[in-house]
């Protein structure tokens, strides 16, 4: 790219984001700071300062504004929900709760602390078949001996913090697929268990450019 082509895209560049900004700020001061000064409670306030931190700040950072979680003070309780299980950032019933888990194009079995298999989804098309017949088993009790050696060193890992992720990959029947391993902690650290999440990926390793467009087939 020549100088002159440089400078005319450095031009349209700057003119979009100087228009973009001449509008945007009349519309913060005039209208979306006063309408949330008198609708929003003063308690809320503090929820909203922290969630400002977890998003980032466009173009500086205000001093103070990557404070660490405990300089923060702990973020307001979340109120229950009648009959829905109830989240840090949310609430969903038991139904909608499954039919999420089993819509994720990913297949999932978690273990517990205790190396036994206590959930896995029913997605539509899981590359490894699941029955109900392995709830309550050990992970050992899963695998072929020959690979026990492999499935004991990644959960000690994961139990003893030595280690994040555990991954392999293969090729199975025309299909590529992606196995990940995940050590599940709680918000102080504690183990709780593994969850392993399998995938095809054959289709997305063929992805090529960009698609912005929502095309007909459903797809």
């Amino acid at each position: 790219m020549g100088f002159q082509d440089f400078a005319q895209q450095l031009d349209e560049v700057t003119s979009a984001l100087a228009d973009l900004l001449t509008s945007h700020f009349p519309k913060e001061n005039n209208i979306l700071f006063p309408t949330s000064l008198r609708i929003l409670a003063e308690d809320e306030w503090k929820d909203i300062r922290q969630q400002f931190g977890e998003l980032g700040y466009c173009c500086f950072t205000p001093e103070g504004a990557r404070a660490l979680p405990e300089e923060r003070g702990s973020p307001a309780p979340k109120p229950e929900v009648e009959g829905r299980v109830t989240f840090e950032t949310g609430a969903l019933s038991r139904e909608e709760l499954e039919a999420i888990l089993n819509t994720l194009p990913v297949d999932i079995t978690f273990v517990d602390e205790e190396d036994k298999v206590r959930y896995f989804n029913q997605s539509e098309e899981r590359v490894f078949p699941r029955t109900r017949a392995i709830i309550g088993r050990t992970v050992q009790q899963c695998h072929p001996q020959k690979s026990l050696h492999v499935v004991n060193r990644i959960v000690e890992d994961f139990r003893g913090g030595r280690r994040d992720v555990a991954e392999f990959w293969i090729k199975q029947q025309g299909k590529f697929v992606h196995i990940r391993y995940l050590p599940v902690r709680d918000e102080d650290g504690e183990y709780l268990g593994t969850l392993e999440v399998t995938q095809d990926i054959v289709g997305i390793k063929k992805l090529e450019g960009e698609k912005r467009l929502l095309d007909d087939t459903g797809d």
